[in-house]
């Protein structure tokens, strides 16, 4: 039977009510679009008449400069998904291993370049943690592994210490790691986490960023890689040359210096997910996994089926991700995206309707 592959985030389809969907299926940043952001495509749209750069030059001087990194280990992406079938479409790992759970864009960019996909289960009763003396063990029968960190949907952390041992244990059997860090800029110690500065020194990492979540541009898309130099520039020669439009490119290097913008998300999105935690917590059927960044993942329990619970939000203007299609998943779970506090509170009065009715 085919895969079935399906985001949040689908805004599309037409509203029962008449209204607007509020969408807690996509995790984006609840603070929105920012000016700064929004002045910069503003005062670049007479530009694009012109093709964009197709160096990015700016752009990626300005990556380099903020998180300190060289600008000869980056590749820009119209989105950090982009990458990834890049990534598989140049190097052709054939044999893939995939934590399950996990971002399904993972999967479907290695099917696409013809890899074999295995997947190393997350189980529940370890609270979706990854068994490290299992994983490496399988690391020497295995030419890619990827991670997502904080992985989507269960929010599960891994230290930056594991996980540069993963890469030295990798790199001794010749096994590329692949870490996907696109939420990890809501976490307040990020420093404790991230390998971005590890590039450099494995030739066998490749750590994707995506820039649309955190700075709210998931229509945009804009995100990028950083892995070895040599590997850049068979990325480069394997991609659309002009894949991150003007746009684009302007707002990344806006976003990149409103420090203003991203320590108010960092603070309202901490604040966010504990008031949502707590409130969540207090439905008796639920079991509610703490939050890492800016979405919760949730196990309805035996007795609710998510398909059925997300039908019935959407009947209330409300959209969930039904995690039911997620490998390693039961068809109990749900995941839902921290927003503002009015609208949370919109979310627990719906939770608190649907759950009242018998399953």
């Amino acid at each position: 039977m085919e895969r079935q592959f399906v985001h949040g985030g689908n805004i599309y389809a037409e509203q029962p009510a008449g209204r607007e969907w509020i969408d807690f299926s996509a995790n984006i940043n609840p603070l929105g679009l920012s000016r700064e952001i929004l002045a910069a495509m503003q005062q670049n749209l007479s530009q694009v008449v012109h093709y964009p750069d197709p160096e990015g030059r700016e752009l990626k001087t300005a990556i380099a400069a903020f998180y300190d990194v060289s600008v000869h280990e980056i590749v820009l992406g119209n989105g950090a998904a982009e990458l990834l079938y890049v990534y598989f479409h140049i190097f052709r790992p054939q044999r893939v291993l995939l934590p399950a759970p996990s971002f399904s864009e993972y999967e479907r960019a290695a099917l696409s370049s013809g890899a074999d996909v295995a997947y190393f289960p997350l189980v529940a009763a370890d609270d979706f943690a990854v068994c490290w003396d299992a994983l490496l063990a399988g690391l020497p029968e295995t030419d890619c592994v990827i991670f997502g960190n904080p992985n989507n949907p269960t929010g599960t952390l891994i230290t930056r210490p594991t996980m540069e041992r993963c890469i030295q244990a990798a790199a001794a059997v010749g096994t590329t790691v692949i870490v996907d860090e696109s939420f990890i800029e809501f976490l307040p110690d990020e420093q404790n986490y991230t390998v971005r500065a590890l590039a450099a020194k494995y030739s066998n990492l490749f750590v994707l960023q995506s820039l649309t979540k955190f700075y709210a541009i998931p229509g945009l898309r804009l995100g990028f890689g950083l892995l070895a130099p040599e590997a850049v520039k068979k990325m480069e020669f394997g991609k659309d040359p002009w894949n991150v439009n003007l746009l684009a490119q302007q707002a990344g290097v806006a976003a990149l210096q409103n420090e203003a913008y991203q320590r108010q998300s960092r603070d309202f999105v901490a604040r966010e997910k504990i008031f949502l935690y707590d409130a969540l917590r207090q439905f008796s059927t639920l079991h509610v996994y703490v939050p890492a960044v800016n979405f919760i993942f949730i196990d309805l329990g035996k007795n609710r089926n998510s398909t059925v619970f997300t039908a019935q939000m959407r009947r209330q203007g409300i959209l969930v991700r039904d995690c039911a299609n997620y490998p390693g998943l039961g068809d109990t779970y749900i995941r839902v995206a921290v927003k503002s506090r009015a609208e949370n509170e919109i979310l627990l009065a719906a939770f608190q309707q649907v759950l009242e009715r018998k399953p």
